[in-house]
């Protein structure tokens, strides 16, 4: 494919060649570092210019020239790592003749290693102190950057450039280097809590033949092999119940999962989700383990409660408020669905708050549409939303008082669900009649409904136990604690659709 470059693109080739001819790598060789930004700035901030020229500590470091400016026979540069940017002072008497005509030949976007002693520069009007900083003694060229970085790249003036171009966004922008290490810190303190409790992780297929575990439409692919579409999972529940038959007892997942639906701040049809299931617990041991789960991510990674949130100032201290979804609704409309209104009493009362009653509702549809309508909005603090009405949810026990509900709960902050669980349903009789009650649904025309998995109803005829289970949407767990606005800041490539020039 033939590919026309502008004239700092044909610059950048032609010192590519001008390094060859030198015999250096234009593309490097390995190089140990034993310091970067970090560490410098933690040990050595503190220091005077005078101390640090009595210390000349050595240090080698390595990172991407962000700046560069020369003025004679000095040049500064600034050098970014993982960990943010460190400037660097090279005097053409101390590095040397050649060396120095690397420095000057090099591009911002360069990446390099140096060798030399931590420093800190003349004090200045701008700078009382002196800048801290590595005064350069060697200099070795790694990586030649082909491409100039694009002039205003700083996530302001073409948001979705940002997320096709991710490697430039992480590169140019701070915030979203701060989010992208966030997120595996975040994943490792939910291990940690987990196996402080005896949790075991494990992996399930990705692959499925039924549609089980969640109402969502799915993916569809095909195994050449076996002559046979598949889909890809939309959840991971019905695998990990197994294993709670198995005897596994405590076990959860943290994997990807994918929803065939629309896209927006909250939604991406790939995202990542975390199921866990605990033998002998229930909606209460799953509330308790929630509101506990994420106060301690909240100390041990961020050491902080309070968070902004989709604008909102979310606080994670106290006790989480608990409120059952018939009561939620009374409260915003007078309406009290735990009274048996007929399923025509129900329509009437939808059709008089704006509410459209499609083919397959129940009564239990039509409460859910009320809530959504007009409660789950307004749960902006965390909040767990309980008892829901059994026909939208097919996996979960039915309340002992009252069997028109479920045990289950949604956890809601800032008026966006952030988690699912229930009292595990453990009875194979109960569960056979809630997948043909959802195979008639399907019928009726609602494309969410689950198929009946009999290899399901067979494992629970060997005995589950009886048994929490949660799912976590772990992308909005990071929106929450990074300050996200949108699921896309929290997904390194989200979903994009292509654009006119791709894959010409």
């Amino acid at each position: 494919m033939e590919r026309e470059f502008n004239d700092q693109q044909l610059a950048r080739r032609k010192k590519l060649e001008d390094l060859k001819e030198k015999g250096i790598r234009p593309f490097g060789n390995a190089f140990k570092s034993n310091a970067n930004s970090k560490i410098i700035k933690d040990n050595y901030a503190s220091l005077s210019k005078e101390e640090l020229e009595e210390k000349k500590t050595d240090v080698t470091l390595t990172g991407r020239i962000m700046s560069k400016r020369r003025m004679g026979k000095m040049c500064f540069m600034h050098i970014q790592d993982r960990y943010g940017q460190i400037q660097l002072v090279i005097n053409k008497a101390d590095l040397g003749e050649e060396p120095y005509e690397l420095v000057k030949a090099a591009d911002v976007g360069d990446i390099i290693g140096v060798d030399g002693y931590v420093y800190r520069t003349n004090p200045s009007e701008q700078n009382p102190k002196g800048e801290l900083s590595v005064y350069v003694l060697k200099y070795t060229h790694l990586t030649k950057a082909l491409n100039p970085f694009p002039e205003k790249f700083h996530g302001l003036t073409d948001i979705e450039e940002r997320y096709r171009r991710r490697y430039l966004d992480l590169i140019m922008n701070e915030d979203s280097r701060r989010v992208a290490f966030a997120r595996p810190a975040i994943l490792s303190a939910v291990r940690k809590f987990l196996a402080e409790k005896d949790f075991v992780e494990v992996e399930t297929p990705v692959l499925t033949t039924l549609l089980t575990g969640a109402s969502a439409r799915p993916f569809v692919t095909h195994h050449n092999t076996q002559d046979l579409d598949m889909y890809l999972r939309i959840a991971l529940e019905l695998n990990l119940k197994r294993l709670l038959v198995g005897g596994m007892e405590k076990v959860y997942e943290i994997g990807r999962t994918f929803r065939n639906e629309g896209m927006d701040p909250q939604h991406n049809p790939e995202f990542t989700m975390m199921e866990l299931y605990e033998a002998y617990s229930n909606l209460e041991g799953m509330m308790n383990l929630t509101e506990e789960m994420y106060k301690y991510i909240a100390d041990n990674v961020f050491g902080k409660r309070t968070f902004t949130y989709l604008g909102h100032e979310i606080s994670l201290d106290g006790e989480w408020k608990r409120v059952s979804m018939t009561d939620a609704i009374k409260d915003k409309t007078g309406i009290d669905f735990r009274k048996e209104y007929t399923l025509e009493e129900a329509t009437a009362l939808a059709k008089e708050h704006g509410i459209e009653v499609e083919k397959h509702f129940t009564i239990g549809h039509i409460i859910n549409a009320f809530f959504e309508k007009y409660v789950e909005e307004t749960l902006i603090q965390p909040t767990f939303l309980y008892g829901h009405p059994v026909e939208i949810s097919p996996l979960t026990r039915a309340n002992e008082e009252d069997p028109r509900f479920v045990d289950r709960f949604e956890l809601f902050i800032s008026g966006h669900e952030c988690a699912n669980a229930y009292t595990e349903l453990n009875d194979p009789i109960d569960q056979l009649a809630r997948f043909e009650a959802q195979l008639k649904a399907k019928e009726l025309g609602d494309d969410e409904a689950n198929d009946i998995d009999m290899d399901f109803i067979e494992a629970l005829e060997y005995g589950m136990p009886p048994a929490g289970g949660i799912g976590y949407g772990i992308d909005r767990m990071v929106m929450l604690f990074t300050e996200s606005e949108s699921i896309r800041d929290v997904i390194l490539f989200p979903t994009m659709k292509p654009r006119n020039d791709e894959n010409a």
